[in-house]
C-alpha cells in the first residue's frame, strides 16, 4: 500500500517523517514548497530510510498511492487540493484530510470525493509539533466504520490515541470543541497569571502553586517555561488558532449556541492578529491581556 501526504508544514513534515519511517511501502511527498518535500526525503535517506519519493504535484502523488494524506492551513486549500486530484481519484483510493477546516466544507469535499468511488475521512490532530514529532497526537476521525477500521494503522504511524467521533465532518467539529476549550481555559490562564504578576508572583510560581488545585492544566504544565522565558518560538500559530475559534463561532451560530467565553477569548486572538503577532505561538497571546489594561487606560 503507497501512501502520498499532501502538506509538509510544521505538523506535516513531523507527521509524514513518521510514516516514513514506520510504513514498509513506497511514501510520494508533496508541498507547493518543492524545497520542502525535497529536504524530507534527503533528511529520511541520512537516516536510511529509501522510501521516501518527491512527487512533482499532488495530481502525480494522488495517481501514484493508494492512501492519500492531506495537511493544509485552510479550508480553501483543502478544497483546492482535492478538486486538483479528482480526476486521480478511483474505487479503492483512500483520501484523509488531516487539516483543521471548516466541517462544512470537509463534507462538501467527501461528498465530492466520494462520487469518484474513493473514501474520505476528516482526521484532525490535536497537540503540536513535539507530539507530532514522537508520533503520539491525538486524532479525531469522521468517517464511516468500516473505512475507520482500515485506516487506523496509517493513522496510528501518526498519533497514539485515535477515536472515530461519527459521520464526515465530525471529527472536525471535535477538533473545534477542543480548541475553543483550549482558548477559554488559555484566556483564563493569561488574566489570571497577569493578574498575580501585577501581585509580585512570577509565572513559574503562579504555575506551581495552580497545581496544587483543581486549576491544574495542561496548558499552563505546557507552556508555563515558555512564557516565563518570552519565547514565543512558534509550535502552533496565533494565526492557525485565530481560524479555528472564529470557525467555533460560526458553528455555534448553526446549532444556536451562545458562546460568551469563545466570544471573549476570539477577541483577544483579533487583537493579537491586529498586533501582527500571527506567526508566534498561540501562547503570544499573554501579550495582549497583559497589556489590555494599560492600553485601555490610555485610550480612556
Amino acid at each position: 500500500m503507497k501512501i502520498g501526504f499532501i502538506g509538509l508544514g510544521i505538523m506535516g513534515e513531523a507527521m509524514c517523517g513518521n510514516i516514513i519511517r514506520k510504513h514498509d511501502d513506497q511514501v510520494y511527498l508533496y508541498d507547493v514548497e518543492e524545497t520542502k518535500a525535497a529536504a524530507l526525503a534527503e533528511a529520511a535517506a541520512k537516516d536510511g530510510f529509501t522510501n521516501a519519493i518527491v512527487a512533482k504535484d499532488s495530481r502525480e502523488l494522488a495517481k501514484n498511492a493508494d492512501v492519500i494524506i492531506s495537511m493544509v492551513p485552510k479550508s480553501e486549500h483543502s478544497r483546492s487540493v482535492y478538486t486538483g486530484i479528482l480526476p486521480e481519484l478511483k474505487e479503492g483510493k483512500i483520501c484523509i484530510d488531516m487539516s483543521t477546516i471548516d466541517p462544512s466544507v470537509s463534507v462538501e469535499i467527501a461528498e465530492m470525493v466520494k462520487k469518484t468511488g474513493a473514501d474520505f475521512a476528516d482526521a484532525p490532530v490535536v497537540k503540536s509539533r513535539p507530539a507530532a514529532e514522537a508520533g503520539k497526537l491525538g486524532i479525531y476521525v469522521g468517517c464511516e466504520e468500516k473505512l475507520f477500521d482500515r485506516i487506523l494503522p496509517v493513522l496510528s504511524y501518526m498519533g497514539e490515541n485515535v477515536i472515530r467521533m461519527g459521520e464526515n465532518g465530525k471529527g472536525l467539529v471535535m477538533k473545534i470543541c477542543h480548541n475553543a476549550l483550549v482558548s477559554q481555559i488559555q484566556n483564563g490562564v493569561n488574566e489570571t497569571s497577569t493578574l498575580a504578576a501585577a501581585a509580585g508572583i512570577d509565572i513559574l510560581t503562579f504555575a506551581q502553586a495552580i497545581s496544587y488545585g483543581g486549576g491544574q492544566n495542561f496548558y499552563l504544565d505546557s507552556k508555563k517555561n515558555v512564557i516565563s522565558a518570552e519565547d514565543f518560538t512558534t509550535a502552533f500559530s496565533i494565526e492557525n488558532m485565530h481560524k479555528d475559534v472564529h470557525i467555533c463561532l460560526g458553528l455555534a451560530q448553526d446549532y444556536g449556541v451562545a458562546m460568551p467565553g469563545e466570544e471573549n477569548a476570539v477577541r483577544v486572538y483579533d487583537r493579537a492578529m491586529e498586533k501582527g503577532f500571527g506567526k508566534e505561538d498561540f501562547s503570544a497571546t499573554i501579550k495582549v491581556v497583559r497589556n489590555s489594561g494599560a492600553s485601555e487606560g490610555a485610550e480612556q
